[in-house]
């Protein structure tokens, strides 16, 4: 199992501290991220707590580094430390999600520390290699949709690869044009967010269109009702899940048996979890590439060391973050990203 690999590095802490990251982004809202930096043994373990509201960042940083971390632990005892504490200082976050987030932040960035003080990286940890990481550009088009913003992408770089997130404004040229590029690999529905700036209630129309219009994409997170399921069904090889993916039994709860899903380490809370679905999946068969929530700095890294492990040539979510800028330079990096040639605990630079 590939938890037992990491269990029981020992992990000593001296002090930890929190570092800001904001910056606009192409979808339209300013993000911010927090990294939290432990450090020990002339070490420092970074890892990014991805919770989207602004306000339950900004309150992170008012409570200081009150937290007792300073001790010496195995990765899983400091795990377990963790998941006990009070990671909101008595707030309730937005939404029961966020309390995952920001677990993986301290666990990412235990591992990372964890590693670093034994003087190896997560590769050499699980007996495994980095390959090159294959990756997508996820974007949502302009209002109202033409498809013009993917064609303007691909003016810039015609081997670009897309996934994409259809709305009920979608018409029948539309999906033709994009079509036509035969550079759409996924297709976000967002049938399983509820609540949020991204809900795509189920669209029985929106469904036939994209799933007959591009009949070789990934289809993400649709919706699962009455009208839905037939062509759900009928193309249930193409189905994948994204927000719902928090461990073993949220995969072994879904509708039916996936033949893909999205892995986002930050749903997961914890390294265990992780690993443990990871496992699952390739015991189950299980088609997996990897995703992003916007991720300003070290976060990146890491979705990029574990794509490179466990599913380098799938169709990763994620692309370098300057792919998410407003208005991205001319020099960026192209898919695929190559691996680092002397990489150190979670670092992948």
């Amino acid at each position: 199992m590939l938890y037992d690999a990491v269990a029981d590095l020992d992990v000593r802490i001296e002090d930890y501290d929190l570092e800001w990251f904001e910056r606009e982004t192409s979808s339209g809202f300013t993000r911010a991220s927090t990294v939290v930096a432990l450090h020990g043994d002339g070490e420092t373990g970074r890892g990014e707590d991805v919770t989207y509201e602004t306000e339950a960042q900004d309150a992170f940083h008012d409570a200081g580094t009150n937290l007792a971390l300073a001790g010496e632990y195995t990765l899983d005892s400091f795990s377990s430390y963790i998941a006990d504490g009070d990671l909101f200082f008595g707030e309730e976050p937005g939404q029961p999600i966020f309390r995952n987030y920001r677990q993986w932040a301290f666990e990412s960035a235990a591992l990372d520390l964890a590693l670093k003080q034994a003087e190896t990286d997560l590769a050499t940890q699980l007996d495994r290699e980095y390959d090159p990481v294959r990756f997508v550009v996820s974007t949502r088009l302009e209002d109202p949709p033409t498809g013009e913003r993917v064609l303007d992408w691909l003016d810039r770089n015609p081997e670009l690869e897309f996934k994409l997130d259809p709305t009920s404004d979608w018409t029948d040229d539309v999906v033709e044009t994009l079509a036509a590029t035969d550079a759409v690999r996924t297709l976000d529905l967002k049938g399983q967010y509820h609540g949020t700036d991204v809900d795509q209630p189920a669209d029985p129309e929106l469904y036939e269109r994209v799933v007959e219009g591009f009949p070789d994409a990934l289809v993400e997170d649709p919706e699962v009702t009455d009208e839905t399921r037939p062509l759900l069904e009928a193309n249930v090889e193409r189905v994948t899940w994204d927000y719902p993916i928090r461990s073993v039994e949220t995969v072994e709860g879904l509708p039916w048996e996936p033949e893909w899903l999205n892995v986002k380490p930050s749903r997961f809370g914890s390294v265990e979890a992780l690993f443990d679905t990871l496992d699952y999946c390739r015991e189950h068969d299980v088609e997996m590439y990897g995703g992003g929530q916007f991720e300003l700095d070290v976060g990146r890294e890491h979705l990029h060391a574990i794509a490179s492990l466990f599913y380098p040539d799938a169709p990763n979510d994620v692309a370098p973050k300057a792919y998410n800028d407003p208005e991205p330079s001319e020099d960026l990096p192209t898919s695929p990203l190559a691996p680092p040639s002397d990489p150190r605990g979670l670092d992948w630079r």
